[in-house]
């Protein structure tokens, strides 16, 4: 049985405005296997259901972890980009050490990533200056413990499986400002657990608050440490604050996950903006009083998949607080901005010269 939204072969990928995000995904699929100490030849299949033993590791104890990164088509080049590739890469081996996964090599990483862009080359949305769209293709690589085996031990064989899905962007609003929800009750990572790794059990322990928040009207959760003082992230994204023209993100305690983007958007700032960044401890005290006296005048969330989203308020402790005019701010803004050229290639910023990579020999037809 195959899902509805696969996309038919050779037919064009639906209007930009009707992607949505990850609701349709390529025919293709791209599948590598661990077996018996070492990883096997890699296939191109078909996008079909995956044969998975009812007692695998990944379905009763979560042995899984996951990336996501876009493929990026500027039509007026006729060219297709990755963006720093390498450092999803190297997270997936973090997270792969944290789980007691087998760690697949930072090339291979990347050669399985090209070889299912190539396969999806006809589903990219295309960019240009005429139709400057936010659509890509998005990039879902996932490896899993695939042993039938109920005792809670890591498992001995896992899958490496890399999904395409043409997407708009992850917000419907796309950058009008969201209202978030701090979260006073739920806690997502502590220290010394799972918080810096991207694995499904972190995700599914955010979705009860997350349905909560949506309930009473926001977008998505801010995250408390375990002592609900310090801000952490934000649902998919991790957290910038514009305080007296500084710009401060939390600190990576072990507990937040570190994100390309969030290094991205911290080198930008300080090496082609000009300004002070601080990574450390923000508690949410500081950022309400920082509201109320006019000091915080942006807050704005960064991630592959959001990549710059302002945040217009905050909703803590039964008040409504209006971050600065309750519009994108301006750092937000220049920072999607160059975000964007630099990914698509259209610009160019010495302290980014190395962090687009195009996909040679795809075809895109």
């Amino acid at each position: 049985m195959r899902s509805n939204f696969i996309l038919p072969k050779d037919k064009p990928i639906p209007p930009v405005e009707k992607l949505g995000f990850g609701q349709y995904y390529t025919p293709y699929m791209y599948v590598r296997r661990y077996r018996q100490n070492k990883w096997e030849d890699s296939i191109i299949t078909d996008y079909e259901l995956l044969a998975v033993d009812p007692a695998s590791q990944m379905i009763h104890y979560g042995q899984l972890i996951f990336e996501g990164l876009k493929a990026y088509y500027n039509k007026d080049q006729e060219k297709v980009y990755l963006f720093r590739p390498e450092e999803n890469a190297k997270r997936y081996i973090k997270s792969a050490i944290r789980l007691c996964i087998p760690q697949l090599p930072v090339a291979d990483f990347i050669d399985s990533v090209k070889a299912a862009v190539k396969f999806s080359g006809p589903y990219i949305p295309a960019y240009s200056k005429k139709n400057p769209t936010p659509a890509s293709l998005y990039i879902r690589p996932f490896l899993m413990g695939t042993t039938p085996k109920l005792g809670v031990k890591p498992a001995q064989d896992y899958g490496h499986v890399v999904i395409t899905s043409p997407s708009g962007p992850y917000f419907a609003g796309g950058l009008n400002p969201i209202k978030l929800k701090v979260e006073e009750v739920y806690t997502m990572a502590a220290p010394g657990g799972t918080g810096e790794a991207k694995c499904a059990g972190n995700y599914a322990a955010s979705l009860m608050a997350a349905e909560i928040a949506h309930s009473e009207g926001y977008d998505q959760v801010l995250w408390l440490d375990v002592t609900r003082t310090y801000i952490q992230e934000v649902g998919a994204m991790n957290v910038f604050l514009v305080k007296d023209d500084v710009l401060i993100t939390p600190d990576l305690s072990g507990t937040i996950l570190p994100g390309i983007t969030r290094d991205s958007v911290m080198k930008l700032a300080s090496s082609h903006f000009g300004m002070k960044v601080e990574e450390r401890p923000v508690s949410i005290e500081e950022i309400i009083k920082g509201i109320k006296e006019k000091k915080v005048t942006e807050i704005f969330g960064s991630g592959t998949a959001a990549v710059i989203t302002p945040v217009g308020a905050l909703g803590y402790k039964g008040e409504t607080f209006t971050v600065g005019n309750g519009e994108i701010g301006t750092v937000a803004r220049r920072m999607y901005d160059t975000l964007i050229g630099i990914q698509y290639n259209e610009i160019q910023v010495d302290c980014a010269k190395d962090w687009v990579i195009e996909i040679k020999d795809i075809s895109l037809k």
